[in-house]
């Protein structure tokens, strides 16, 4: 099930707009407005990415998934995805944006094509925590932080800032147009939510904190 909004006053918008427009395949596509930045905001869910240049606030929820925020610091254009295992079959198929290996080619090649350069992307990583008991879930969240570092790593693409792995599951929001990132650590008891949103999402395929990062 889709979110719901929560501010029916929202001023006037280019939300409208941005609901019109046709979504790629994987797309983020839940828009609303959020009251507490004023901001035309959009959600993205685990499998999902969203890239622009104008003012918007992307936000998603984390447990032991990845979310990945890119940032060209020339031309001020970023994007962010949520994936939730490293690598998946062949060809990725209808759910690869799901996996680490796919979500991380299909925000970069969505970047370049809106005008980005490998050059000058710089990332912040967020999540991979382990928030709830048992090995799996603390294997699932290394693994998925391991896959990013050294994916970005073998891209060339520096890690400026990150929050990851420990006990908590997270809310990152991203603004494209300036690159700055905001994580929120949620309480580890409050975190039932966040797993069935990725238990859900997982049922449907088959099957430390460092840098500049600000804490909100």
């Amino acid at each position: 099930m889709r979110p719901t909004e929560s501010s029916p006053a929202a001023p006037p918008s280019r939300l409208a707009a941005l609901r019109a427009q046709p979504r790629r395949a994987g797309e983020a596509s839940f828009f609303y407005w959020d009251a507490n930045f004023r901001l035309d905001s959009v959600k993205v869910l685990p499998g999902e990415f969203y890239v622009d240049h104008q003012p918007i606030l992307i936000t998603t929820t984390l447990g032991s998934c990845i979310a990945a925020c890119l940032w060209d610091r020339e031309r001020h254009l970023g994007g962010i995805n949520h994936f939730m295992l490293p690598d998946g079959p062949a060809g990725g198929g209808i759910d690869g944006g799901r996996y680490g290996i796919f979500a991380m080619d299909q925000l970069i090649g969505e970047l370049v094509k809106r005008g980005a350069q490998r050059n000058t992307l710089e990332a912040k990583i967020f999540g991979g925590g382990s928030v709830i008991d048992g090995m799996s879930s603390i294997q699932i969240g290394e693994r998925n932080t391991r896959f990013v570092t050294e994916y970005l790593q073998t891209e060339r693409i520096p890690i400026v800032s990150k929050d990851v792995m420990d006990i908590y599951p997270r809310k990152v929001c991203f603004l494209p147009h300036t690159g700055k990132a905001l994580v929120k650590r949620l309480q580890p008891r409050a975190a039932g939510s966040v797993i069935e949103q990725e238990n859900q999402a997982r049922q449907r395929v088959p099957a430390t904190a460092g840098g500049s990062v600000d804490l909100f």
